[in-house]
């Protein structure tokens, strides 16, 4: 129960990010203001809108951090006896070794048999060269 009260605030949490940060004006929005974008008429004041968008930022992606982290605690697999007992690769079965060659590691494998034939190189022969004809 308590695992899904946690999980309500980090959903909830977590949308509160996402507007906070899309509300935000990037650094290169100080410029506009000092021309009459009317930035000193706003409901938080010429800085306080930044100071304060801020700091809610800051406090919901602590929230956000937190409940991450309870949420892994509360969803671990637990053994019980409450120890953790072996890893991601728990459950894994190993695989079947493959058969041994009786030439050992240095023998070299037979070649695969072919039914086609294969062609025996071409043999380059010296060409003549051209007569050049000279005036």
């Amino acid at each position: 129960m308590f695992a899904n009260l946690v999980l309500t605030v980090h959903v909830i949490v977590a949308v509160a990010v996402v507007v906070l940060v899309l509300v935000q004006h990037g650094k290169g929005a100080d410029m506009g203001a000092a021309f009459g974008s009317g930035s000193a008429g706003s409901l938080f004041g010429s800085s306080g809108a930044a100071n304060f968008l801020s700091r809610a930022t800051a406090v919901c992606a602590t929230i956000f951090f937190i409940t991450c982290l309870a949420l892994t605690y509360f969803h671990a697999p637990k053994a019980s006896t409450g120890v953790m007992s072996g890893g991601v690769m728990q459950g894994l079965q190993p695989k079947a070794e493959p058969a041994k060659v009786e030439g050992g590691a240095n023998s070299v494998p037979a070649p695969a048999a072919t039914s086609a034939p294969v062609p025996a190189p071409a043999t380059t022969e010296p060409q003549p060269k051209p007569e050049q004809n000279s005036k």
